[in-house]
C-alpha cells in the first residue's frame, strides 16, 4: 500500500492551544478573504476600482485555492503599462499550482530576482529533471525557514527522506508552533518503513488537530503496515462518518486507500479514474492486474512510465519479469534483471529489505542461486509465513542441491493456487525424488489432470527416478509415457528401469512380490524384446519359488 505522495508544503503551520479558537481563526481568515474579494469586485463594478485591485483579487483567489481566477487576474495585470515585476513571480506560482510548468518557468524568469523566484525555479528544475539548474538554484538557497522548507520538500521528492527529516527537526527546534512539520516528519519515517516512529511523531499533531484528514490517513497507512487492512480501515471510519469538508478535500485519496486496505476489492471501479490523479493509483492497479494474472494489462499500464522511485523501478521490473516468463522473452527478462540490479545496488536501497529482495531477484534471473540465498537468508526471519518468499527460497535451495531444506520450504506454502502451479509441482517432485521419496512424487502426478504439464511431470519423474536408481517408479512413469506416445525412447527407458528393478530384487533390495508388477508392465508393450525378458524373469521366479 502506498500513501498519496503529498509534498511537504513551503508555507508555515500555526499552533493554537485552544482547538476551537484555531478553527474559528481559520474560518475568520477565509471569511475575510471572501469579503475582501467581494468588496474589490463591487468597487470594480461601480467604477471605483483602486490601484492594484486585480493584484489583490489575484492574491485572495490564490490563497483560497481558486488558481484559475488568480491566473486570470495576474495575466491581465501583466498586460498593463508599468507592470510590477513581482506580478510575474505571482503569475509563475499560479501556473505552477495549475501544473503548467513550462509557462511557470517562462514567467518565473521574467520576475525580479528574489528568494521566492529562486524557490520556484528550484522546484521547476526538479520537475524537469534538470540536475544542472537544480544545483544552481540549490546554491542560492539561504538559511531561512522558507528556503529550508523548500529544500526539505525536494529531498522528500527525491527519496532523500533522512535529509528531509534533519531539516524539519532543526526548524521544529526553534519553531514549535509549526505543528504541520510533524506530519511531514511522520511521512518521511513512513517512507523509511519506520511505522512505529511515524506513529509517535504523528500523535503530536493529532493531539492538537484530531480531525485532520491527511494525518488520519497517514495513521491508517501506518496501521496497515503494522497490523492489517481491517485495523487501517477502522482508523478512517470516524473520518468517513463525519464527512467533513476536510474529508471532501481528500475523498479520492481515501477511496484509493480503502481499495488497498480491502485487498484490492473494488479496484476496477475506483482506481482507473484516479490513474492520472493519484500517482500510486497506477502502481496499485498494476499490482491488481498482476494478482489477477493479467500480465499484459499490467504491462500496458506501466510500459510508458518512466520510473523515478525505487517502488516504480521494482514494479516495472516485476512486470517485465512476469511478461518475460509468460512470453519466453529474454529481452523482457534482461530489462527486469537490470531494474532489480539498479535498485539493489543503489546506496539508498542496498541495506533495505526491498533492496535485498531486488538483488535476490536479479541473481535469480541470472540463475546464480548461491548468491540468491545469500540475500534471501539475510531477511528470511521476516518472511517465515510468506508464500512467495518460501516459493523462491525453496527453488533456490533445490537448485543448489539442498533438496532437503527445499522440500521443507515448499511444504510451508499454503496458497492452493501456488501449489497447483506446474513450477511448484515439478520442483517438489524433484525434491521428493532426490530425498528418496519417489512415491510422493508419483502421487503428485496422480492428482493432476491429463495435460501437457502432467506429461512433462511424468518425464521428469521417469528420468530423475532412473538417475537416482529408483527404478520402480521410473518404470511406472515410462510405462504411462509409452502408452501416451509410442516413442522408442520411452520403451528403452522402461526396459532399463524394469531390468534395474529385477536386479534389485535379485540383490534383495526390492521385495520379490514386485516382480509380478514388473511382468505386468512388460506385457503392456508390443516390442519383440519383451518375450525374452519375461522368459528370463519367469525362470528366475520358478527357481526361487516366487509366485507371479
Amino acid at each position: 500500500m502506498m500513501l498519496s505522495r503529498a509534498k511537504p508544503a513551503v508555507g508555515r503551520g500555526v499552533q493554537h492551544t485552544d482547538k476551537r479558537k484555531k478553527k474559528e481563526s481559520l474560518l475568520f481568515k477565509i471569511f475575510m478573504f471572501f469579503k475582501y474579494i467581494f468588496n474589490l469586485k463591487f468597487k470594480r463594478h461601480v467604477g471605483e476600482e483602486e490601484e492594484d485591485t486585480n493584484l489583490w483579487i489575484g492574491y485572495c483567489a490564490f490563497h483560497l485555492g481558486d488558481y484559475k481566477r488568480a491566473l486570470e487576474e495576474y495575466e491581465n495585470a501583466t498586460k498593463e503599462e508599468n507592470c510590477n515585476s513581482e506580478v510575474w513571480v505571482n503569475l509563475a506560482c499560479t501556473y505552477f499550482f495549475l501544473g503548467m510548468y513550462k509557462q511557470a518557468e517562462a514567467a518565473g524568469f521574467k520576475a525580479s530576482k528574489s528568494r521566492l523566484q529562486n524557490r520556484l525555479l528550484f522546484h521547476l528544475a526538479h520537475k524537469f529533471n534538470d540536475e544542472k539548474k537544480l544545483m544552481s538554484f540549490h546554491q542560492n538557497l539561504q538559511d531561512v525557514t522558507e528556503d529550508q522548507l523548500s529544500l526539505a520538500s525536494i529531498h522528500y521528492m527525491r527519496s532523500h527522506y533522512q535529509e528531509a527529516i534533519d531539516i524539519y527537526k532543526r526548524i521544529l527546534l526553534d519553531n514549535r508552533e509549526y505543528l504541520a512539520l510533524n506530519v511531514y516528519v511522520a511521512l518521511c519515517y513512513y517512507k523509511l518503513d519506520y511505522y512505529d516512529v511515524s506513529q509517535e511523531v504523528l500523535a503530536v499533531y493529532l493531539q492538537q488537530i484530531p480531525d485532520s484528514t491527511i494525518a488520519l490517513n497517514l495513521k491508517a497507512c501506518n496501521h496497515f503496515r503494522l497490523y492489517n487492512g481491517r485495523a487501517a480501515e477502522a482508523e478512517l471510519k470516524s473520518l468517513m462518518d463525519n464527512a467533513s469538508s476536510s474529508f471532501e478535500f481528500a475523498k479520492e485519496l481515501i477511496r484509493h486507500n480503502l481499495v488497498v486496505f480491502r485487498g484490492g476489492e473494488g479496484a476496477l471501479q475506483v482506481l482507473p479514474p484516479l490513474v492520472d490523479v493519484i500517482p500510486e493509483a497506477r502502481l496499485n492497479l498494476v499490482i491488481y492486474y498482476l494478482r489477477q494474472d493479467d500480465v499484459q494489462e499490467a504491462y500496458n499500464l506501466i510500459k510508458d512510465l518512466e520510473p523515478t522511485t525505487p517502488q516504480e523501478y521494482i514494479l516495472k521490473g516485476v512486470v517485465n519479469a512476469a511478461l518475460g516468463q509468460e512470453m519466453g522473452s529474454r529481452d523482457h527478462m534482461k530489462i527486469a534483471q537490470q531494474f532489480f540490479q539498479l535498485v539493489g545496488g543503489s546506496a539508498s536501497e542496498c541495506d533495505t529489505i526491498p533492496g535485498r529482495q531486488c538483488m535476490a531477484s536479479c541473481f535469480f534471473l541470472l540463475k546464480q542461486f548461491d548468491d540468491v540465498l545469500i540475500y534471501l537468508n539475510s531477511f528470511k526471519s521476516y518472511f517465515y509465513n510468506d508464500d512467495i518468499f518460501n516459493f523462491n527460497y525453496a527453488q533456490a535451495k533445490a537448485a543448489t542441491g539442498n533438496t532437503s531444506e527445499g522440500e521443507e520450504a515448499f511444504l510451508l506454502i499454503q496458497s492452493e493456487k501456488m501449489k497447483n502451479d506446474y513450477i511448484y509441482l515439478s520442483w517438489l517432485a524433484r525434491c521428493y525424488i532426490m530425498n528418496k521419496k519417489p512415491r510422493l512424487a508419483w502421487e503428485l502426478y496422480l492428482k493432476m489432470e491429463t495435460s501437457g504439464e502432467s506429461f512433462s511431470l511424468l518425464q521428469l519423474i521417469a528420468n530423475d527416478c532412473y538417475k537416482m536408481g529408483q527404478f520402480y517408479y521410473s518404470a511406472k512413469a515410462f510405462d504411462v509415457l509409452e502408452r501416451l506416445d509410442p516413442n522408442p525412447e520411452y520403451w528403452e527407458g522402461k526396459r532399463g528401469a524394469c531390468v534395474g528393478i529385477f536386479q534389485m530384487i535379485i540383490a534383495g533390495r526390492e521385495p520379490k512380490e514386485t516382480l509380478r508388477e514388473v511382468l505386468h508392465l512388460l506385457r503392456s508393450t508390443g516390442n519383440t524384446q519383451v518375450e525374452y525378458m519375461i522368459r528370463i524373469m519367469k525362470k528366475w521366479a520358478k527357481e526361487n519359488r516366487v509366485s507371479i
